[in-house]
């Protein structure tokens, strides 16, 4: 199972490297180093909006390394299908009733 987690907002993020609670501001690159990303696109992805959603661990490694609980910065999904691990997701369009199982 893939559980995403949703960016509740690019702005708290941004918020909480400038103001972690270690105290020292975090740059893009100083925050991806810390979680272990071998990048630091989704940091900066995250911030501009062009990502909404990371998976679970980069989540609670984020939200640990500046300092606040995960549900500060992120949301989980609502529900199991909402996080990526239904394949029929990607074909039903926004409302559709999925078929019958």
């Amino acid at each position: 199972m893939n559980v995403r987690y949703d960016l509740r907002d690019p702005k708290i993020l941004r918020w909480t490297m400038d103001h972690p609670g270690r105290g020292t501001p975090y740059s893009i690159r100083e925050l991806a180093e810390t979680v272990g990303l071998t990048h630091h696109a989704l940091i900066g992805h995250l911030l501009t909006g062009e990502r909404q959603d990371c998976d679970i661990t980069t989540a609670h490694r984020i939200a640990g390394a500046v300092g606040v609980a995960i549900l500060v910065l992120f949301a989980p999904p609502a529900s199991p299908e909402q996080n990526g691990s239904d394949p029929d997701r990607q074909n039903r369009s926004a409302g559709a009733t999925p078929p019958p199982t």
